[in-house]
């Protein structure tokens, strides 16, 4: 029995694991190597040492010693515990398992089987850690997923990217930038909202909204919102680049081009054509936040952005109008159709106005205008015709003559004098809007901005009635149509 002993303690002092061996009076009778290195003690300070002798000093390791105090109480119970221990080179991590120790089949103490797991729990650590890291990241790219396709609805995927990347850079506030201001605009569109179903009518704008946004993206534009059938973007902002102007003006070509496509899609589906027009700007402007806590909307403020609404309102069908600041800024080789003067609101004096139909490289964009021939009438055709200001139809009636038609604008006399870029409706059975573009000799050049259902068939009476009315027609009656 005795050469058991021996045998058992030899195999005990071997193990890699630290063994300890503890008496029921608490005298701690065998500990290994292992254990005293786990420990950081050395043997003489154990072996053979009660256990308050031993450890009852040592305050920072009251969890070790009371579970070494559990397993010599709760005799013959298997414990298994995880405790902190604190030595000279720091706090480790240590399981301890506690069993029977008998002899000659008659229970004598507990021995304990202890492991320093610090490493393994670093690492359980680190891969847990690495899990609840996986698992922000993926609730993180979740919730901007969320907001993406949420806001992306409603602001442009820049602006959202921005939010995203520093949301404190987005609280209220402005600051003052040299930018481009885009503004566009459907020609006649109230009076085709008034003829048509609501639902066919946001199914048409929204169609064409997309087609629109396809090219202001492209560019870079940054929607800053939709105004009824208008849009006000903005180029240089939130990403700034130093080719904003010449990005708005490639834009609106490339919006005025989409709008062929836009028009075969409303002919098959039995909606109008639309006409657009575009006014550009650039000059110095406020951007930012603008609104309350709970409600801000990123957007640009200033007579920049005023002045390129009022340009946008000179602007006919198929045109694109930029000032002289976005003229300037731009170093690509511009085609320009004509220049105009013009005195908008606001504005201190006349400015030019530039018809652009094209842009040099590196964007290459040219508009193919599409706009029908003048044809001179045989006989001039009276028709009636008020002014529209503010998109008031004036009550005053004045009466003119067509001297020519196409399918785009004619050429037309006026018992009174009409000031340049008036907005006129002619009456034809229904209202025909129209937009002086040019003057000279009696005759104002007119583009048509809305035309009626009925506009077809009025040009054919038109030039009919202009020859020889039909039987039983009254003459008069169409050339005052």
């Amino acid at each position: 029995m005795q050469r058991d002993q021996i045998f058992r303690n030899s195999i005990i002092r071997d193990m890699s694991e630290g063994v300890m061996a503890i008496r029921f009076d608490g005298v701690i009778e065998l500990i290994n190597d292992s254990a005293l290195t786990i420990l950081g003690k050395e043997n003489n300070d154990l072996e053979g040492k009660s256990l308050a002798r031993a450890f009852f000093d040592d305050e920072e390791n009251d969890a070790f010693i009371q579970c070494v105090l559990d397993a010599v109480y709760e005799k013959g119970i298997r414990r298994e515990s995880y405790v902190p221990y604190r030595t000279a080179q720091g706090v480790r991590q240590l399981r301890v398992v506690s069993s029977c120790l008998r002899e000659q089949g008659e229970m004598i103490g507990v021995i304990l089987v202890i492991s320093d797991i610090t490493e393994l729990t670093e690492m359980r650590d680190a891969v847990r850690a690495m899990e609840t890291i996986q698992e922000l990241n993926r609730r993180l790219e979740l919730r901007n997923r969320l907001l993406q396709e949420t806001f992306g609805r409603y602001l442009s995927d820049d602006v959202v990217r921005e939010i995203l990347a520093s949301p404190e850079g987005w609280k209220l506030g402005g600051q003052r930038k040299t930018l481009t201001v885009l503004m566009s605009d459907l020609r006649g569109f109230t009076a085709l909202s008034e003829r048509m179903q609501a639902q066919d009518l946001i199914t048409m704008l929204n169609h064409y909204f997309g087609e629109m946004y396809a090219e202001i993206e492209r560019y870079r534009g940054t929607l800053i919102e939709f105004m009824g059938d208008g849009m006000l973007v903005v180029f240089g902002a939130p990403t700034w680049r130093e080719t904003h102007a010449a990005d708005a003006v490639a834009a609106a070509i490339g919006m005025q081009k989409r709008m062929d496509r836009v028009n075969r899609w409303n002919a098959e589906h039995g909606y109008d054509s639309l006409g657009m027009g575009i006014g550009i700007n650039t000059d110095e402007m406020i951007l930012g936040n603008i609104g309350s806590e709970k409600r801000t909307k990123y957007g640009v403020l200033g007579s920049a952005v005023n002045l390129a609404g009022r340009i946008e309102s000179y602007t006919t069908a198929g045109q694109i109008l930029i000032s002289p600041g976005t003229h300037a800024a731009i170093r690509e080789e511009l085609e320009v159709r004509k220049a105009l003067q013009v005195s908008p609101k606001g504005a201190s004096g006349e400015i030019p106005l530039y018809d652009i139909v094209g842009i040099g490289a590196p964007y290459r964009l040219h508009i193919n205008e599409t706009a029908g021939q003048l044809r001179p009438l045989p006989q001039p055709a009276e028709v009636l015709f008020s002014l529209v200001e503010e998109k008031q139809i004036g009550t005053e009636r004045i009466r003119g003559k067509l001297m020519a038609v196409s399918e785009s604008g004619a050429d037309l006399t006026s018992e009174k004098p009409l000031a340049p870029y008036a907005n006129l409706c002619l009456d034809i059975g229904e209202s025909l809007y129209a937009k002086v573009t040019e003057s000279g000799e009696g005759i104002y050049r007119i583009a048509f901005t809305a035309k009626p259902p009925c506009f077809e068939a009025w040009t054919r009476r038109v030039f009919r009635a202009s020859i020889e009315p039909d039987e039983g027609e009254d003459r008069h009656a169409y050339k005052q149509i």
